[in-house]
């Protein structure tokens, strides 16, 4: 999985966010690639409400930037995507339920919360009037996804949950429309600021995961 980051390589100044921050690089999404069958059905049931939380409303990150993103060549990519994630929210919501309730870790357990300030930072971040900041945060987003899809269609597998194909703009489009829109240094700072934030909380929710799942394993 790591080597498709190298795809963006093909649009300069994207490579380093998507590379140092995406899901890929997360140690516990590496451990569910090397071997998935190490996850038990608390695992899998924790991966699929906290994405759902996340990601699982709408309007989400890509609604929000399409309300803020007038360029005409995001447009197609915009259209594209929005169709797309609304149908991974369909998707995340069935596999929620087929993967059961979650269970607290802890007497103290603020996990729903932590995840929640995540989603309200993510609002934030895709409604920002900085131009640029939004559409950079949702070509994240859906390049990253690709990542994690492949870990919602094994679970779905686990679970029963039909996993039909993506049809989200795939990684080399949203590099080009990265690159498109980078017309300025201004703006590709703006677009890669998006980006790296919406990343950030992916690997920072991926790290709350495999905490839950490491506290599970001491007891």
């Amino acid at each position: 999985m790591l080597g498709q980051n190298a795809q963006w390589v093909t649009s300069p100044g994207f490579a380093g966010p998507v590379g140092t921050y995406g899901s890929d690089s997360a140690p516990y999404v590496q451990l569910i690639t090397e071997d998935f069958s190490t996850l038990s059905g608390a695992d899998t049931a924790d991966i699929a409400h906290f994405l759902c939380v996340l990601h699982g409303r709408h309007p989400g990150v890509v609604d929000h930037a399409a309300t803020k993103t007038v360029d005409d060549a995001a447009r197609e990519w915009l259209v594209q995507a929005t169709d797309g994630f609304a149908a991974e929210r369909a998707f995340l919501t069935k596999l929620t339920v087929a993967a059961g309730p979650i269970s607290g870790v802890s007497v103290d357990d603020q996990s729903n919360a932590a995840v929640l300030g995540q989603r309200k930072a993510l609002e934030m971040l895709s409604q920002s009037d900085r131009s640029g900041c939004a559409i950079g945060a949702a070509i994240g987003l859906a390049a990253d996804w690709h990542h994690v899809r492949k870990i919602l269609e094994r679970i779905a597998l686990r679970v029963g949950v039909e996993a039909r194909a993506s049809v989200l703009p795939n990684i080399e489009q949203s590099a080009a429309l990265h690159s498109r829109l980078a017309t300025t240094p201004m703006m590709e700072r703006a677009l890669n600021f998006g980006a790296e934030q919406l990343l950030n909380q992916h690997r920072g929710l991926w790290q709350l995961l495999e905490a839950r799942r490491n506290t599970r394993l001491s007891r």
